[in-house]
């Protein structure tokens, strides 16, 4: 199956050509000489006793081997586990969070340059972690610092206007984060692709909307698109496409796990976690902005 979101889309990833990373993709004589054997779908081409899949029955020896061996399990299989994914998105979200202290206590209000460096390179590292075929934890790790850079000293800028958004804005992204994590595992919403090409085409149409005020703003024009209540509305709209790239990178940790990810896609998963959150936090803090400053 392939990947509905675009941070796990890509070939190398998640999912490839209706395989997973890769895996199970054998040559049409191998797969044909693996039909008809109890081992035929293993895309390691391997049986579960280690044997090949097209090799002869198990002798007496082998299956009490079998059984006196021990259940493996995620260390000896080297798959992907939900606690992986818990680790590494905790590791990349400490190191957002300690890289925002830093710029809340040492940068300046007054000086946007280092956090505007930082937000670039952030960008750009972060669409080089997107099309990457191979996972980097470095890469993913330095992009959360600089990130975290930004985010400290754009929202000690905002808190110094707002006393308090700050944290108003934090506890506003958990809300979305743990509501939304409720409602996937409760089935109330499901990932299907109708649900997926709709949110898609609202995400692309939002960001392209965004990119144009900004364009239209740098000459001197205003389209209301952040403050007011239409701001208010596309605050929303922003924080509820949030939580749509929540649930697609739901949808993908468990696919991961189900279809057998290997452990090194955790990072990829924890990359695509932190995306999402930062998106949510950035939009909460623009619709706080508009909602104190309306007061």
């Amino acid at each position: 199956m392939r990947s509905r979101n675009p941070v796990f889309s890509r070939e190398g990833s998640f999912t490839r050509d209706n395989q997973y990373a890769g895996f199970g993709t054998q040559p049409a004589g191998q797969q044909a000489q693996a039909y008809g054997t109890p081992y035929a779908n293993n895309p390691y081409g391997n049986n579960a006793y280690g044997q090949p899949a097209g090799g002869g029955p198990l002798t007496d020896e082998q299956l009490v081997e079998m059984y006196a061996a021990p259940a493996a399990g995620p260390a000896q299989t080297g798959r992907m586990t939900l606690d992986d994914v818990v680790a590494r998105t905790a590791m990349t979200l400490l190191t957002l969070v300690a890289a925002g202290a830093v710029a809340w206590f040492v940068v300046p209000v007054e000086n946007y340059a280092l956090a505007g460096v930082a937000a670039i390179a952030a960008m750009v590292i972060g669409l080089v972690i997107s099309f990457k075929r191979s996972v980097n934890p470095a890469l993913i790790l330095t992009y959360a610092g600089l990130e975290g850079f930004f985010l400290g000293a754009i929202s000690k800028a905002l808190n110094t206007l707002l006393p308090g958004i700050a944290i108003q804005a934090v506890l506003g992204t958990t809300a979305v984060f743990a509501a939304t994590l409720i409602a996937y595992k409760s089935g109330r919403i499901r990932v299907t692709p109708r649900y997926t090409r709709i949110g898609i085409s609202i995400a692309i149409g939002f960001v392209i909307l965004m990119f144009v005020n900004v364009i239209a703003t740098m000459f001197g024009a205003d389209f209301g698109l952040r403050s007011g209540p239409l701001g208010i509305v596309v605050g929303l709209v922003g924080i509820a496409l949030g939580a749509f790239f929540l649930t697609l990178d739901f949808n993908e940790v468990e696919e991961g796990i189900r279809h057998g990810a290997p452990e090194r896609e955790s990072w990829r998963a924890a990359f695509g976690l932190t995306l999402s959150l930062v998106w949510i936090y950035l939009e909460m803090l623009r619709l706080i902005a508009i909602l104190r400053g309306d007061d």
